[in-house]
């Protein structure tokens, strides 16, 4: 899963940086714009974005400003204050995923087209709504490693 995460994300990246560096190249020093590659590029990077996110889930790596683990002392007053924040973050998440859901309905039966080249926009809609239930999916995932580290202090989680 890591191996089709990766060439996912780079060819995404890829793709983003090689339609902007065209769009540059024939808007400013050819003076020949590019119409519609703005609105093709929405698509990857839209994409890129959500799965970015996914990806730091994946991995747990998302920023964090944990300042209450300088006042922890034992691994498990840290395990609970990881559990507290997984359950908060699985708490807001399925709330967002829902609201992602009925946008997601919406965007179906409403069957929007971008502006210049009639290109339907429910793909790029459904973005979060996949994005936020990959999300949901590894956030609890690590809330189960955190609660059998409860259980097993002295076992490691693989994070």
């Amino acid at each position: 899963m890591n191996r089709v995460a990766s060439y996912l994300l780079t060819g995404l990246i890829c793709l983003v940086a090689g339609g902007q560096f065209i769009q540059v190249i024939t808007r400013y020093v050819l003076e020949i714009p590019v119409m519609g590659l703005e609105e093709t590029l929405l698509y990857p990077t839209l994409w890129l974005y959500v799965l970015g996110a996914v990806n730091a889930s994946r991995e747990n790596t998302h920023i964090r400003a944990n300042v209450l683990e300088i006042f922890l002392k034992t691994t498990k007053q840290a395990t609970i204050l990881a559990i507290v924040g997984e359950v908060i973050s699985i708490t807001v998440g399925l709330w967002l995923t829902w609201w992602a859901w009925d946008f997601t309905k919406y965007s179906l039966r409403v069957w929007k087209e971008s502006p210049t080249l009639y290109l339907p926009t429910f793909y790029m809609d459904m973005a979060l709504f996949v994005g936020l239930v990959l999300m949901m999916i590894y956030t609890f995932t690590h809330l189960i490693k955190h609660i059998r580290q409860l259980s097993d202090p002295e076992k490691p989680i693989d994070d």
